[in-house]
């Protein structure tokens, strides 16, 4: 028997027959990454319920010198918990650590084990009258414990920051099977390193983050949201800076490129254009008030009254509704799936300062163009902290063989393109796979030699999510 094998069998004993699939059916929709692009093999996966299975269970791969991939709502962007493809690598699902297992509005905490479902923490968060702040797409799928080993960003990082931000505290389990409890939630703990920082972010490769302490903050008493129309990226942060001087209340602040409006409409139904008139480029913004007395949507209507006047904006509405400002966000959320239906797309997740933003996105755009004759680039997203899903779609040059033909020529361009802008090739989704090679390649060496020390020192056999993050 194998050590595969071996494992496998030992693992029945330690989580019993609910804690081993091993039917390929049911295996096989976790072998893929979300964007179904890189496709692994597995021949088990194991599901803990308890930090103390957990450590079991990685105690055993140790001893068997067997790789293990942490695997949560598997929605990341950067094949990060796909297994190799050899199946020389066991998928660790954390879904049936679900629990939420504290929540208090006194302290501003939760404690969510690593398998909670982002949207049911947003519902246990309101029902004590309080939030988490940070929201995505994939918020009914993706969990607690991939969205803190990816550092995950979202929608509201402009005024809340990322899950770095927002985690007061990790319990995770560490390659030798112990157990690191940092639930406690400190303000004030200076123990030496902080292994909850590294933790998180680090894609599953330090350990296996099993529960999370989060900040909560007060629920929102009122929103409003605002769909504006702009002539170029540079007047959109222009119009940014002009909110930011007059209110304290924007919590959103998203760039969307006309192409981009028009494919949503094209191909995601009950969508329709926010304004009568065509801009090139759109803004969608969202400010919030914790005061129920307070008129939100009357603050933001009269400061974009003035960005109007001063002819920062060519024109603007304010949801009326609930109802349209749900409809003013799926514009936006629904961007890459409207790429998806329209054909094939790289995507790049990239960060450069954001005073340089608005320049990199025409220039990058237009170097694209140029160097890819038929191709389209345009970059939507995140304006405010400087990180912009940069796209570039096949248009003319679709082909099945588009990705591996051109697509690893386009990227590089693009990523030269942030490095020379001083970004970063990884804002929000991380390295994982796809982005290993490019990391290596563009990465100071001292940063690269800084990651592979840490790994070795934390991990020596190597077990934990190998062929992630650290080339």
């Amino acid at each position: 028997m194998d050590a595969v094998s071996k494992l496998i069998s030992a693992a029945g004993h330690a989580l019993g027959p609910k804690g081993v699939i091993t039917d390929p059916k049911e295996i096989e929709p976790w072998v893929t990454d979300w964007r179904g692009r890189v496709h692994g093999s597995s021949p088990a996966i194991f599901a803990p319920a308890s930090t103390e299975e957990v450590a079991a269970i990685v105690r055993l791969a140790a001893e068997h010198r067997v790789p293990l991939v942490p695997q949560g709502g598997n929605t990341g962007m950067v094949a990060g918990a796909t297994p190799a493809a050899d199946g020389s690598q066991i998928l660790l699902s954390m879904r049936r650590m679900n629990r939420i297992r504290a929540i208090s509005a006194d302290n501003r905490l939760a404690v969510a084990e690593a398998g909670v479902v982002l949207a049911t923490l947003h519902e246990a968060a309101n029902d004590i009258g309080m939030r988490f702040p940070l929201t995505l797409g994939a918020r009914g799928s993706c969990t607690i414990g991939g969205l803190t080993s990816t550092n995950a960003g979202g929608t509201q990082v402009l005024r809340f920051g990322t899950m770095r931000s927002l985690v007061a505290g990790v319990e995770a389990v560490l390659p030798d099977g112990s157990i690191h409890d940092g639930l406690t939630g400190l303000k004030k703990d200076n123990r030496g390193y902080s292994l909850d920082q590294l933790l998180i972010g680090a894609e599953g490769t330090l350990g296996v983050i099993t529960a999370v302490a989060l900040r909560l903050v007060p629920a929102v008493a009122a929103r409003a949201v605002a769909w504006a129309g702009v002539e170029s990226p540079a007047r959109a942060l222009d119009l940014l800076r002009f909110l930011e001087a007059r209110t304290n209340a924007i919590e959103g602040f998203e760039l969307v490129p006309q192409d981009s409006l028009e494919l949503v409409l094209k191909h995601v139904p009950g969508t329709r254009a926010p304004l009568e008139g065509e801009h090139q480029w759109n803004v969608l913004v969202e400010a919030t008030t914790a005061d129920p007395g307070h008129d939100i949507a009357a603050e933001l209507e009269q400061v974009l009254g003035g960005a109007l006047q001063e002819r920062i904006i060519g024109d603007a509405v304010i949801a009326s509704s609930e109802a349209q400002a749900e409809a003013f966000w799926k514009i936006r959320d629904t961007i890459s799936e409207a790429e998806r239906a329209e054909g094939q797309t790289l995507a790049h997740d990239i960060s450069v300062a954001v005073a340089d933003m608005p320049r990199f996105i025409v220039e990058a755009a237009a170097e694209v163009e140029r160097r890819f004759p038929g191709v389209i680039a345009s970059g939507f997203g995140h304006l405010g902290d400087g990180n912009i899903h940069f796209h570039v779609r096949a248009a003319s040059h679709a082909a099945p063989d588009w990705y591996e033909r051109e697509g690893a020529a386009i990227t590089r361009l693009v990523d030269d393109l942030v490095t020379a802008a001083g970004g970063s090739i990884s804002a929000e989704h991380g390295i994982g796979q796809l982005k290993l090679g490019e990391f290596e390649r563009l990465a100071p060496p001292g940063r690269i030699h800084a990651l592979r020390a840490i790994k070795r020192a934390l991990d020596p056999l190597g077990i934990m999510n190998p062929g992630k993050l650290v080339p």
